[in-house]
């Protein structure tokens, strides 16, 4: 199971790498059904101006379409970084099998670093949970990020101030 994980892990990677390239947060996301991608997304949250435009709720989109159904009942989930509330409630709504996650997200995390959202006990469906897939790869990418992006605004703060 852990080399098709880290096969599908690499397909999110890729999405997110997609959504870096553009300027958006490096969070990318798969679904599989059946042993195919049905559904790819990455974050377009300033591209498209909207809280809505996740990595994942993109790619649940998608999926729907292909399966012709919102149900996405034999479906697993991959996703760079563990998925927000909203996510982690499409992710629940959607009936997905698993949620593959690459990093925690100790800020706002509901697949159990915040809240367990996936896996509550209320809700009439349960997401079996596999996480820390190639999360060193998925870690560093959103790190390098931030960290270029500081350095980035510091320098147009500087140049700013000279002007």
């Amino acid at each position: 199971m852990r080399t098709l994980d880290e096969k599908y892990m690499r397909a999110a990677i890729n999405q997110a790498k997609r959504g870096k390239n553009i300027g958006e947060v490096p969070i990318g996301c798969v679904i599989v059904y059946d042993g195919k991608i049905i559904g790819r997304g990455y974050n377009k949250r300033k591209t498209k101006k909207t809280t809505l435009a996740h990595a994942e709720i993109e790619a649940i989109a998608k999926a729907g379409k292909v399966i012709k159904d919102w149900r996405l009942e034999d479906c697993d989930i991959y996703i760079t970084l563990e998925p927000c509330q909203m996510c982690a409630g499409a992710i629940v709504q959607a009936r997905m099998r698993r949620c593959i996650i690459g990093c925690r997200n100790p800020k706002a995390g509901c697949a159990g670093s915040v809240l367990n959202i996936l896996q509550n006990d209320s809700f009439n469906h349960q997401v079996e949970i596999t996480e820390g897939v190639l999360e060193e790869e998925c870690s560093t990418l959103l790190t390098d990020f931030f960290k270029d992006l500081r350095i980035r605004n510091a320098e147009e703060k500087k140049a700013g101030g000279n002007i």
